[in-house]
């Protein structure tokens, strides 16, 4: 192990409070799709990684997908994922994954990525050519991508862009004073960047913030203005959940209240769409959020995309 691993692991996970709980409701389309993953050997980042949240995206037809491998190139003290030397390029992947798509029959896909520093273009080819064959394959659903920074690089970026997602999707995670101790391979200031280059783009673009990594409350204010200066349409804020002993330690629990408090806020900074809580995800229920947003911003919402507008799906995991 590292030797902040060593020292993380000084600690004992912690136990959560009580507040932080879902009901696991198991409905027809969750089951069915449950049943087909198996059958199929199919791969989610849902159940791979056991979202909370898998029983009511799955019951709407939603998932999110892992590429580029199980190993990173970068560590964040948060992350679940391996970080390592990365499996060769499989350049096959995104038909797999757009297959997978159309044999789930989902409404909307996140995609999200490893870091790939060791590879030219990062993998921004893979994340672009990904986005294109689901839609080939699946006109009828929404795809969000849930991107690495790629170094800034705007020819990169540009790559991804091109394949034009419904949500371009970057996370920042956390605050500056505590960014750099965080994620050591990524910067603040590059993460909004990334952003504004997508929202200049003319994609829809979405951020993600952690709280109970060390934190104040007043930096999360900050951030969230932050965010919204760089042209972020979207923010999700979610509780941190320490995967292992081997991770950060959780430096407080957010209570409901909090989380309500910060929603009022960023909605009234101004973002389009806005989730928080303590189980809510960066890609919790993404294509009604991406849906909402659109509206929020006027725009046409597209004809074979039209259900995820329905006024009746809720987030229940989600304050108010």
């Amino acid at each position: 192990m590292l030797r902040l691993e060593v020292r993380n692991a000084e600690t004992p996970i912690e136990r959560k409070p009580e507040w932080i709980k879902t009901v696991a409701k198991m409905g027809p389309e969750y089951r069915q799709l449950q049943d087909l993953v198996k059958g199929e050997g199919l791969h989610t980042v849902c159940q791979e990684a056991g979202c909370p949240n898998i029983f009511e995206c799955w019951e709407d037809r939603e998932a999110t997908f892992l590429i580029g491998g199980s190993q990173c190139t970068r560590r964040c003290d948060f992350c679940q994922i391996d970080t390592g030397k990365p499996a060769d390029y499989d350049r096959d992947e995104p038909r797999r994954v757009a297959e997978s798509v159309t044999k789930m029959n989902l409404r909307y896909a996140t995609v999200t990525g490893v870091a790939r520093d060791d590879l030219p273009d990062e993998g921004a080819w893979l994340h672009a050519e990904t986005v294109r064959q689901i839609h080939a394959q699946n006109p009828g659903t929404g795809v969000e991508i849930l991107a690495t920074d790629f170094s800034g690089n705007p020819d990169l970026l540009g790559e991804v862009f091109s394949s034009r997602p419904e949500v371009f999707a970057h996370n920042v995670e956390t605050v500056p004073r505590i960014f750099k101790r965080i994620r050591p391979a990524f910067r603040y200031d590059r993460s909004l960047d990334v952003i504004s280059q997508a929202r200049a783009a003319g994609l829809i673009t979405k951020s993600n913030l952690i709280l109970g990594m060390g934190e104040e409350r007043h930096e999360v204010s900050d951030a969230l203005r932050d965010l919204h200066d760089a042209g972020t349409d979207i923010v999700t804020i979610t509780q941190y959940l320490r995967p292992t002993p081997r991770h950060l330690p959780v430096a407080r629990w957010v209570k409901p209240e909090e989380f309500a408090e910060l929603n009022s806020e960023a909605e009234a900074i101004g973002f389009l769409g806005v989730l928080a809580g303590p189980l809510v995800r960066s890609s919790y229920r993404a294509g009604r959020l991406w849906a909402r947003s659109m509206q929020s911003k006027g725009r046409d919402i597209p004809p074979q995309l039209a259900h995820l507008a329905d006024a009746n799906l809720g987030f229940a995991q989600a304050v108010s």
